[in-house]
């Protein structure tokens, strides 16, 4: 079930309690897992002022980078993704810093800073072109990271990712403003207990959500600029009912796009991969294959 907006905190806090249930599942379809806790998959890398977490998964192929969503959002929410397209290519799923096992850090949060921790990783693990996913918060960070480094990325999917806070529902603005910090753990604390035990800093956890909640603030994400720049192929994918993101936003930004295309999966709200998984994860892969694997 999911929990009223007011709990909610960031626009990819606010579907935590669907997530919760429903990585459960996941994992028990993908052999059980430990997704973002993974000891076998597991490394870190220090990046300026953080040590960034990652797991790599699977061989061959045009490697597959993915970006989680935020708060609520972790590698684990991937794990019926990774388990399909580890078949066939490499996998590297990296933990936004302050999420889960990354490290905070002292700069404050921006999706250049995302982007700038994730090139960093992606260089690290291989000099060649990557295809490039990311999920709310995460496909922000794609965008900008496309945008900057053309030269890193073959292909492109965000899912459910806008450009900036105005995009949002009205009443989904109206409540994040209305939210405070503390509301997470307050609504949530068994997941909150469960989130300190992988972090680095757990005492960190009140500051986490405040830099988080800066940065989703506002007001601009990424520029129309940046979305034109980016002449990657790109597919924008979103829910028909995604209750906290103006669906006629991702058509503007799928019509800037050079080379877009759009996905919108019929009878989903926000968290599409959970909603209908195998739906998401077969037209994902169908666009990607277009250019082989």
């Amino acid at each position: 079930m999911r929990k009223p907006l007011n709990m909610m905190l960031g626009v990819c806090a606010i579907y935590g309690a669907m997530l919760i249930s429903t990585r459960v599942q996941a994992q028990n379809k993908t052999e059980a897992i430990s997704y973002g806790a993974n000891p076998a998959a597991g490394h870190y890398l220090s990046v300026d002022d953080a040590k960034i977490y990652y797991e790599t998964y699977g061989s061959g192929g045009t490697p597959l980078v993915l970006l989680h969503g935020g708060l609520y959002g972790y590698i684990e929410e991937f794990g019926e993704l990774i388990g399909e397209m580890s078949k066939h290519r490499r996998v590297i799923a990296i933990a936004t810093r302050g999420h889960g096992r990354s490290e905070l850090g002292t700069n404050p949060f921006s999706y250049a800073l995302f982007a700038s921790d994730a090139f960093a990783v992606i260089r690290h693990e291989t000099g060649e072109k990557v295809d490039l996913l990311g999920f709310s918060d995460g496909a922000v960070t794609a965008y900008t990271l496309a945008a900057a480094h053309p030269e890193l990325i073959r292909q492109l999917v965000a899912i459910g990712g806008p450009r900036k806070f105005a995009d949002w529902t009205p009443k989904a603005q109206a409540e994040f403003k209305s939210a405070k910090p503390g509301d997470v753990e307050r609504d949530s604390p068994q997941f909150v207990a469960g989130r300190k035990k992988l972090m680095p800093q757990p005492e960190r956890w009140l500051e986490f959500v405040e830099r988080l909640n800066a940065m989703e603030s506002g007001p601009v994400y990424v520029t129309d600029e940046q979305i034109r720049s980016i002449k990657a192929p790109a597919l924008i994918v979103a829910g028909d009912h995604d209750p906290y993101n103006q669906t006629a936003k991702f058509v503007e930004l799928f019509q800037l796009l050079p080379n877009g295309e759009l996905a919108v999966i019929p009878g989903c709200g926000h968290v599409v991969l959970d909603c209908k998984g195998p739906f998401t994860i077969a037209a994902v892969a169908a666009f990607l294959d277009k250019q082989g694997k």
